[in-house]
C-alpha cells in the first residue's frame, strides 16, 4: 500500500498517458465501422452505395468522387433522412476522415442502417489515384 501511496503522481500519469493513446481509437469507433479506398469501390460497385461528401459547398465544388451528393454536415440532419434512401448502403466523406464519423453516426441515428466511413477521407482517395469528379 506504501508503494500506491509514494508513487501515485507516477501512476496518475501513467493512466493519463494510456487513456490518451485510446482516444482516438475509441474516438474512431464511435463514427462506426470505415472503409479503404478499395472497399469504398467494391462497395460502390457492387452495392450502388451512396456517397455523401459532408464538407462544404465550395470545397466540395474543388473535387470529389464520382456521383457523390454535396450534403454539408449543418444540413446533415434535415436533408440526409429524406434524400438518401434506406436500402442502401452510404459512404461519408470529408476532407480526412474527421468529420465524417460524427456525420455517420447522425445518420445512424436517423434511421439508416448501412452507415460507413471513408477512412481517410478525400485525401486518401486522391493519394490512391482514384478518379475525382470536379
Amino acid at each position: 500500500m506504501q508503494f500506491f501511496i509514494d508513487n501515485a503522481l507516477l501512476i496518475a500519469v501513467a493512466f493519463l498517458s494510456g487513456g490518451m493513446l485510446l482516444w482516438p481509437l475509441l474516438r474512431s469507433r464511435a463514427g462506426g465501422p470505415s472503409l479503404t479506398t478499395l472497399q469504398a469501390t467494391q462497395l460502390i460497385n457492387g452495392k450502388h452505395a451512396q456517397v455523401v461528401d459532408v464538407r462544404d459547398a465550395a470545397e466540395f465544388a474543388r473535387g470529389t468522387l464520382p456521383n457523390a451528393k454535396n450534403i454539408p454536415l449543418a444540413e446533415l440532419g434535415t436533408r440526409g433522412p429524406k434524400e438518401l434512401k434506406k436500402d442502401r448502403p452510404v459512404i461519408v466523406l470529408c476532407n480526412a476522415g474527421n468529420i465524417a464519423g460524427r456525420a455517420a453516426a447522425q445518420l445512424r441515428a436517423s434511421g439508416l442502417a448501412e452507415v460507413y466511413v471513408l477512412a481517410g477521407g478525400l485525401s486518401a482517395w486522391r493519394e490512391a489515384g482514384l478518379p475525382l469528379k470536379a
